[in-house]
């Protein structure tokens, strides 16, 4: 079996030093993100596992306001042997420079078989929480406005559609929020970020009886933009106990993943608004089956109190297909069961350069997971489905390496 063009629709950029040096409106450059090096020490918390210390060894932190953000070692994993991903955060000096310079990056993709990539922030975060977080709005407009004129011009623009642009949107105002998605959407973006918890964040449910999201998720039917929903975006992750070891919490990843997409399929979102396309990032997919018995059933059951949305007036699976993705790059069970999902929902994916990426055997990695499937169904997981999900052209405007 010869695996086509792999197009990844979950990669990281590490955001580089001079992101917003180079990109903020002058007014605010003094304030805005900015590399410093400072001792640090661990501190326990998801959100930020390291903070700067009194003394002790260097590190680099992207502050703003008084948040403090490391780059974490396993964050910037590719090329790293196994025992060198230690917990401990890193540096610029010692990353992988495909981890933020585009150029770069397209070579690793040609030694991985990887033709396109879809790139979530790391340092601004999976859902874009780091403007959601500084005090000043107007800075944090401007720092968001500016990380994705950087994602369109530079990081995607120089790539010759290698790269594809995802974008995020500010969280605190759906308004403006609806409003960015236009004005991405209108340069050809056709992907923004979003929390798969957003009550996790402090911000209304996607059930808000007010309509809070409304605005935004218009903004992305219109437009078809594909709201991208990453695992790790509520800036938490499922745990049994605050004791539990890291590897029960690793085996819990796509917990949020599963409460998101019961979410969206009993929201009636998908029902009010019929272009709405969803993306569940690093999800895998052997759970989905199930999921969608579930909803169906409830659905099916349901009384008068059960709260069900008078919208939905079919089986909430019904609104599956064409609309909702899973993503997968390491769920043999999930991929065995696909009938059961539907070929055509499924998209595959590198994770570069994080520590669970497939890189730089990402194509063996699919002939091995996809071996048991025909050429029609692997062209569709690998880069069909993609295609259609981002509104993406058989061949990028460049050539490329046959990896």
């Amino acid at each position: 079996m010869e695996i086509p063009g792999i197009i990844s629709v979950d990669d990281h950029v590490i955001e580089p030093p001079h992101l917003w040096e180079r990109w903020l409106p002058a007014k605010f450059r003094d304030r805005g993100p900015k590399v410093v090096q400072l001792p640090w020490e661990h501190v326990s918390g998801y959100r930020q596992p390291v903070r700067p210390a009194a003394s002790g060894p260097l590190t680099d932190f992207w502050i703003v306001e008084d948040i403090h953000q490391a780059i974490l070692t396993s964050h910037t994993a590719a090329g790293r042997a196994v025992e060198d991903i230690i917990d401990a955060p890193t540096t610029f000096d010692d990353m992988r420079p495909a981890c933020y310079d585009p150029q770069l990056r397209l070579l690793d993709m040609d030694t991985a078989g990887i033709e396109r990539s879809l790139c979530f922030p790391n340092t601004a975060r999976f859902c874009g929480q780091l403007f959601l977080w500084i005090k000043d709005k107007e800075l944090a407009m401007a720092c968001l406005r500016a990380y994705n004129d950087w994602m369109v011009e530079e990081w995607a623009g120089g790539s010759g559609g290698r790269l594809v642009p995802l974008c995020v949107a500010p969280l605190w105002d759906p308004q403006a929020a609806a409003a960015e998605v236009r004005r991405n959407a209108a340069r050809g973006v056709r992907a923004v970020t979003f929390s798969e918890l957003p009550a996790e964040l402090g911000l209304p449910s996607i059930h808000d009886k007010d309509g809070y999201w409304l605005p935004f998720i218009e903004a992305c039917d219109e437009t078809s933009t594909v709201i991208c929903i990453h695992i790790g975006s509520s800036s938490t992750l499922a745990r049994s106990s605050d004791d539990a070891p890291k590897s029960v919490i690793l085996a819990a990843t796509t917990f949020n993943s599963q409460l998101a997409m019961a979410d969206w399929l009993l929201s009636g979102h998908l029902a009010r608004f019929p272009s709405l396309k969803l993306a569940f990032s690093e999800s895998q997919i052997g759970w989905m089956p199930f999921l969608f018995e579930r909803v169906d059933k409830v659905w099916q059951r349901r009384t008068p109190h059960s709260g069900m949305n008078p919208l939905i007036t079919e089986p909430p699976s019904s609104y599956v297909k064409g609309r909702i993705y899973g993503c997968v790059f390491d769920d043999d069970f999930g991929l065995e069961a696909i009938a059961h999902i539907g070929v055509d929902q499924v998209t595959f994916e590198c994770d570069y350069p994080h520590q669970d990426s497939t890189w730089p055997e990402t194509k063996h990695v699919a002939e091995r997971a996809l071996s048991h499937l025909s050429d029609e169904d692997v062209y569709k997981i690998v880069r069909g489905n993609a295609m259609k999900m981002l509104d993406l052209s058989e061949l990028p405007s460049v050539a490329v390496s046959p990896g």
